[in-house]
């Protein structure tokens, strides 16, 4: 495996940090937060571009560039849902001008006739409340639900830009055909990557606006950031984002290839992300002082991602527990 960007993924990670830079600007950021803007308008250049066509194996890794700037952005889109949980869950159902996600846990399905019935609840479903289809894993299996038969109310959250919503299914009657045959422990691996990526994004916009505050802020006639001890913090976190980024990155990379080792990968890259926005958190409050505590501040919006990415999908602590099971199971 190389853990270098070719030509084609540098002018790839190039590209995509332009139009993210301009579809999905700070302003915008807190246009939907502050003012109500529509949250998915970026989701339509985002079609347009083909980013909603990236779910072979084969480009997994261009599909984690793209979720790294869009978790550096604060993306208020509905892309990370569709992209790392609904499709690998429902290839075959894929359009690419629809969004959708996956609900987990919590739905059971029974036989009725020809048919399949589902009943369940499950919380904090991401994008569930405007997500246009639900891919819903049950014991018999993965089944793709439009969103209007089910019911969807959003969860409150600290993070603004993030919708999280609680789902209920109530005897939702769907057709043998409508069921999706994947391998969820594969999907779910994609699912862990895809968010371990984009809290490595967002810890990257904590210390670029970090280190825009330390060079600027003055003290004593000279910037902050010529003190040692911010320094120590400064390069404390780019260690920590640098080892995150590295484990997501061979976890993409173990996807693409269909390497067996993509489960404890896909562990290891959310354990260090989890982990990395601890301390990236941390630092760049403090870096920041108590501007960074203030609304107005757009550090806010990143520090949330970074958190938030963490809560989803089982926590660090969790993860190494999975990868210290592996290991006594010889599996790596």
């Amino acid at each position: 495996m190389l853990f270098e960007f070719d030509a084609d993924q540098r002018l790839w990670q190039d590209t995509v940090r332009e139009v993210v830079a301009k579809e999905c600007a700070p302003t915008f950021v807190r246009n939907v937060v502050d003012a109500g803007a529509d949250p998915g308008q970026p989701w339509l250049r985002y079609v347009e571009l083909g980013w909603t066509e990236l779910t072979d194996a084969e480009s997994a890794v261009e599909l984690a560039i793209v979720l790294e700037e869009l978790g550096r952005a604060t993306d208020p889109t509905p892309y990370l849902a569709t992209m790392t949980q609904f499709a690998p869950l429902a290839p075959a159902f894929v359009d690419p001008e629809r969004s959708g996600t996956a609900v987990h846990e919590g739905i059971a399905a029974h036989r009725v006739g020809g048919d399949w019935v589902l009943d369940g609840s499950a919380k904090y479903v991401l994008d569930g409340d405007r997500a246009e289809r639900l891919a819903v894993v049950t014991g018999a299996g993965v089944f793709v639900v439009p969103a209007d038969r089910v019911d969807a109310v959003r969860s409150p959250t600290f993070d603004p830009t993030l919708h999280l919503a609680e789902v209920r299914l109530n005897g939702v009657v769907v057709e043998d055909g409508a069921r999706s045959d994947v391998d969820p422990a594969r999907a779910r691996d994609i699912a862990l990557t895809g968010v371990a990526m984009t809290t490595v994004g967002a810890c990257q916009r904590i210390l670029d606006l970090a280190i825009e505050h330390i060079r600027g802020r003055e003290q004593f006639g000279q910037p902050i950031g010529s003190f040692q001890a911010v320094q120590h913090k400064a390069v404390d976190m780019h260690v920590a984002i640098e080892r995150a980024r590295a484990l997501a990155y061979f976890a993409a990379l173990a996807i693409s290839a269909d390497d067996p080792r993509r489960r404890v990968a896909a562990s290891m890259a959310k354990a260090a992300a989890g982990e990395c926005q601890s301390l990236v958190f941390r630092n760049g409050l403090q870096l920041f002082g108590a501007m960074g505590f203030t609304w107005e501040n757009d550090l806010q919006f990143a520090l949330k991602r970074a958190k938030a990415g963490e809560l989803m999908l089982g926590g660090a602590a969790e993860h190494r527990a999975l990868i210290a099971a592996a290991r006594d199971a010889h599996e790596i």
